[in-house]
C-alpha cells in the first residue's frame, strides 16, 4: 500500500476519569490551526460523567468527534488504544493523552515530520500541582503563552516550548526507543497495523509504548525528534504505578531480547 503524501489524520486521545482534564485538551485541540480530521476518545473504562463531557463538545466540534468506551478492568490503555484505532479513518495517527494541552501548531508540526516507516516522538513540559489546579479551576489557557511568562515554579524545562527548527538533529537517534511515550508520538496508520498494533498482554502501568517502538525499530523504522515543534503541556497528576510495573518490565526485557516485530495480541482481531 503506497503512502500519502498529505494523509488524513486521526488523533487518537486516551481518558480515563478525569472529565476536567479532558474538556481542557478538547478545548486546546479545537484551536488548532490545522484540524485533525476525526479526534477519537479512547476511553479505558471512565464513568457516566466523561461521555456526559463528550457529547457536550460533539455537537459543536469542529470535526467528528467519536468516543470508543470499553469496561473498566483496570488499566488496559494498550487494548483501549488498539479498539479505538480500529475505527480510525485517517492514514495518520497522533496519539495523545487527556492530560496533555496542545499548542495551536500541534497537529501541522507532527503533519510537517511525518515520514514514511518513520515514528514522530514528541516530548512534554510539566506543569506543577499548584499551577494544573489553577488551569483546570480557571480556565487558563496556557497553550498560546510564551514559554518564559511561566515561572520555573509553575512549569519545568520551559525552552522546551521554543519552536526551533532544528534541522538534522531530528534524525540524531534513528534506533533509540529511550524516551518515546504515547501520550505524544505519531506514525503511518498502515505502520502501525502492520507491527499489529500495541501488545495487550501489557496490563496494569507502563510499557506498552516502548514495546511497540522497539518492534518497529526491528522491523526498520527510525525515529524522528518531534523536540522543539510538537511539545505538549502536560498537567500534574499522582502517578498511579501498579504492582503490574514489574512483569510489565519482565515483559518489555523480552521483546527487547527477542526477535517479534509484531504483537501477539493486537489491532488484527478487531478487524
Amino acid at each position: 500500500m503506497s503512502y500519502s503524501a498529505s494523509p488524513t489524520v486521526s488523533l487518537v486521545l486516551t481518558t480515563y476519569n478525569w472529565p476536567e482534564a479532558l474538556a481542557a485538551v478538547l478545548d486546546s485541540i479545537k484551536l488548532q490551526e490545522t484540524m485533525p480530521t476525526e479526534v477519537l476518545v479512547a476511553d479505558d473504562g471512565s464513568t457516566e460523567t466523561t461521555r456526559q463531557c463528550i457529547e457536550r463538545y460533539q455537537n459543536s466540534f469542529p470535526c467528528p468527534l467519536i468516543h470508543v468506551w470499553h469496561e473498566d478492568h483496570g488499566h488496559q490503555a494498550a487494548k483501549i488504544r488498539n479498539k479505538t484505532v480500529a475505527q480510525a479513518a485517517g492514514e495518520y495517527l497522533i496519539f495523545l493523552d487527556s492530560d496533555c494541552l496542545l499548542r495551536s501548531d500541534f497537529t501541522a508540526q507532527h503533519l510537517a515530520l511525518a515520514k514514511p516507516k518513520h515514528f514522530v516522538a514528541g516530548n512534554r513540559v510539566l506543569l506543577s500541582k499548584e499551577f494544573t489546579q489553577k488551569v483546570l479551576e480557571q480556565h487558563i489557557d496556557v497553550t498560546s503563552q510564551s514559554p518564559f511568562s511561566f515561572s520555573r515554579e509553575q512549569i519545568n524545562r520551559r525552552w522546551s516550548l521554543l519552536n526551533i527548527p532544528i534541522g538534522p538533529l531530528r534524525h540524531t537517534r534513528p534506533g533509540s526507543w529511550k524516551g518515546v511515550k504515547s501520550c505524544n508520538m505519531s506514525m503511518y496508520k498502515q505502520d502501525f497495523i502492520a507491527a499489529n498494533g500495541f501488545e495487550e498482554k501489557f496490563e496494569g502501568w507502563g510499557y506498552e509504548d516502548t514495546d511497540l517502538i522497539v518492534r518497529l525499530l526491528r522491523a526498520g523504522h527510525k525515529r524522528i525528534s518531534g523536540r522543539f515543534s510538537t511539545t505538549v503541556i502536560h498537567l500534574w497528576h499522582a502517578t498511579n504505578k501498579s504492582l503490574l510495573e514489574e512483569s510489565n518490565r519482565k515483559r518489555l526485557d523480552e521483546t527487547i531480547n527477542g526477535s517479534r516485530r509484531k504483537a501477539l495480541q493486537g489491532i488484527e482481531q478487531y478487524k
